[in-house]
């Protein structure tokens, strides 16, 4: 009885394509370029927070004296969800592109994340959603430190918001397993 490990794997024949076949495969392989522009886009979005983490923080500074202290915790959270978008933009633009434009070349770069070496969509999905989730986390504690000011309605309304979050995370991660499950066997 022979088994499927007792014979090599025979590398993968590419079909003869006719020209005009291999010019619309070429065309759809490289269409893939044309995020580059979006992620160009992301990058001057990533220098506008930048920017106003820069202006907000040096405001700050120069108004510390007048500065209460729920109003200084306020701003630091403010200051805190500005960090966290740029590093959502960051997992997008660096994974994005390494996993669906081209690849970055830098696999010996001593600062090369950690968590680049096994990025893909499934990954990079579960990612964003957990970022969504501290993002969101901190609207919220900004939203029950303010409470007194806001009304309940509106407190609700992104407490359910923060609910749909995580659950939307758990059933992609659920999803993620479910599925490498399923590839391994």
């Amino acid at each position: 009885m022979s088994h499927s490990s007792d014979h090599p794997v025979q590398p993968r024949q590419d079909k003869v394509l006719n020209p005009a076949e291999k010019l619309l495969s070429i065309t759809i392989f490289s269409s893939r370029w044309l995020q580059a522009p979006l992620y160009i886009g992301l990058i001057v979005a990533q220098a506008l927070y930048v920017f106003m983490f820069l202006k907000e923080l040096l405001h700050l500074v120069h108004n510390i004296d007048t500065v209460q202290e729920s109003e200084l915790m306020l701003i630091v959270l403010g200051l805190i969800d500005v960090v966290m978008i740029s590093n959502l933009l960051i997992m997008v633009i660096i994974g994005g592109y390494e996993t669906f434009v081209s690849r970055l070349g830098m696999d010996n770069h001593p600062d090369r994340p950690e968590w680049l070496g096994h990025v893909n969509a499934s990954t990079m999905k579960i990612k964003l959603s957990m970022a969504l989730i501290g993002i969101s986390s901190i609207h919220l504690l900004k939203s029950f430190i303010n409470v007194t000011h806001m009304e309940w309605q509106h407190v609700a309304l992104q407490v359910l918001i923060h609910c749909i979050f995580l659950g939307s995370a758990m059933a992609m991660a659920w999803t993620a397993r479910v599925t490498e499950q399923l590839s391994d066997s």
